[in-house]
């Protein structure tokens, strides 16, 4: 066993440095420096080479981490990239925003061990970032071209996980997508202190200069029906995403000045394009100097906490209805927004936002921990006689998304849907009850990781070409 490895009881876990609060606090850059070669090869060689490998195991794309990571700390980075990738369309993207907390690091041998987990979140960053820097990331070169096309539906991470898989096997690939840029979330949802969007741009330009097709600001039912779409393409993969966002239903909830995340967010990550966006020119969509107030406890929410401190607001609070040891969100996450001044007001449920036009206060009520749910976390009860209330110029409510009335909007009334408004897709193929279509990330199991739609992308891919050799092994039967 070389050297080179096992090195966790000499050598401590280590990050790559944040930036101060105050610095970072200044810019929507991203916090985390990078790792030097030195320390990234001295934090890989600690993985303990452990004959089950946990981290492996509970990452949704089963990436091989103990070999990149001894490849890493034998300074073999091109190798390493080279393996990195092979399970993984974004690991630069990953490496930013995965919450390894709960999958690959909070399942560290090591780190269970009480020695620290080995930091492979910021390993695989580096990776990827090198192999930019030096050149090794290359187009997709098509050894043997195919007549079958695919139209896919859909921009984010699932989507284009699909397209490069299937353009890798050589079939032509439309991708349709209703925003002016591909990414979907990854560009307009996630801010760029966790992801700067040059990152998602240079992985899109590789697709188009490898043959993938865009057809952006284009809307199925609009542009085209999703029937249209099954007739100009041998297969059609429904990669849409989940953006309805839920509501919570409160009376003023008329009222001016209330936007859900999404909005928020799109205005913030548009402005840091350069795009012109006038709701954000004119102070409504810009927290400066206002009291916000955002209502939930997940990611998305740490996300318009974050984005409002960099925007210069007066205060910012987030009101989640369970304590912090119930919080959906990542643990990083929300420490990273209390180093930065978020006030967090746990165990509180809004009751009324109160107003004249727009929102000027809410009225908030304080919530006990009862008796576990469903779920098994401890069911939130509200304190009779506890209400208070907090000052607010803007509230953002950041409570998940849902999926849209796809058959509706896709004249596809045929489409079969779950009760939760999901699409129904069959668990093993991931085909829909429509012959040839197939649906895969967010729009099947609902809001979830992008580490899991690059994963149902990637399998969608493998279903569909599945699918394609079966039409062309039928067809050269009948000549």
């Amino acid at each position: 066993m070389t050297d080179k490895m096992l090195k966790f009881v000499k050598i401590g876990q280590q990050t790559p440095p944040k930036r101060g609060v105050d610095n970072r606090k200044d810019d929507f850059n991203e916090i985390y420096d990078e790792f030097i070669t030195q320390k990234a090869q001295e934090q890989s060689s600690r993985c303990s080479q452990c004959g089950v490998p946990f981290c492996q195991v509970h990452c949704p794309l089963s990436n091989n981490i103990p070999d990149w990571l001894k490849l890493t700390a034998e300074g073999r980075l091109k190798e390493a990239y080279e393996l990195s990738q092979s399970t993984n369309n974004m690991p630069e993207v990953c490496g930013r925003i995965c919450p390894q907390d709960r999958l690959c690091e909070g399942n560290c041998v090591i780190e269970q061990s009480g020695h620290g987990t080995v930091t492979i979140g910021s390993v695989e960053k580096y990776i990827t970032d090198s192999a930019w820097e030096n050149g090794w990331v290359k187009p997709i070169s098509v050894k043997h071209e195919k007549d079958q096309s695919v139209g896919i539906i859909g921009a984010g991470p699932a989507g284009l996980a699909a397209a490069e898989q299937l353009r890798k096997n050589g079939y032509q690939i439309t991708v349709y997508d209703r925003y002016d840029r591909a990414g979907g979330l990854l560009i307009y949802g996630i801010p760029n202190f966790k992801l700067e969007k040059h990152v998602v741009e240079r992985r899109t330009e590789l697709l188009k200069d490898g043959g993938i097709k865009f057809e952006q600001n284009f809307e199925v039912g609009k542009d085209a029906t999703l029937e249209q779409l099954r007739k100009k393409h041998d297969a059609i993969l429904i990669a849409t995403g989940v953006y309805k966002p839920r509501e919570i239903n409160l009376p003023g909830n008329d009222l001016d000045n209330i936007f859900p995340a999404m909005e928020f967010l799109t205005a913030s990550n548009k402005k840091g394009l350069g795009d012109k966006v006038d709701l954000f020119d004119k102070g409504i969509l810009n927290a400066e100097g206002k009291d916000v107030v955002v209502i939930g406890g997940g990611d998305t929410a740490m996300d318009c906490v974050r984005t409002s401190v960099r925007q210069k607001a007066n205060s910012v609070k987030c009101l989640y209805r369970r304590d912090k040891d119930n919080m959906p969100g990542s643990a990083r996450e929300v420490a990273n927004a209390e180093e930065e001044g978020v006030e967090f007001v746990w165990l509180s449920s809004p009751k009324e936002f109160k107003g004249k036009n727009k929102i000027e206060k809410l009225i908030v009520d304080q919530i006990q921990l009862g008796d576990p749910d469903d779920s098994g976390r401890r069911r939130p009860e509200i304190k009779q006689g506890s209400e208070f209330e907090i000052k607010a110029d803007i509230v953002i409510k950041a409570l998940g998304f849902d999926p849209e009335n796809l058959p509706l909007l896709f004249e596809a009334q045929e489409l079969q849907v779950t009760k939760w408004g999901t699409i129904k897709a069959d668990f093993d193929t991931m085909e829909t009850n429509i012959k040839g279509v197939f649906a895969a990330g967010d729009i099947v199991r609902g809001a979830s990781l992008v580490v899991w739609a690059i994963k149902d992308g990637r399998d969608a891919a493998s279903s569909i070409k599945s699918y394609l050799e079966n039409i062309e092994l039928k067809k050269s039967k009948v000549a």
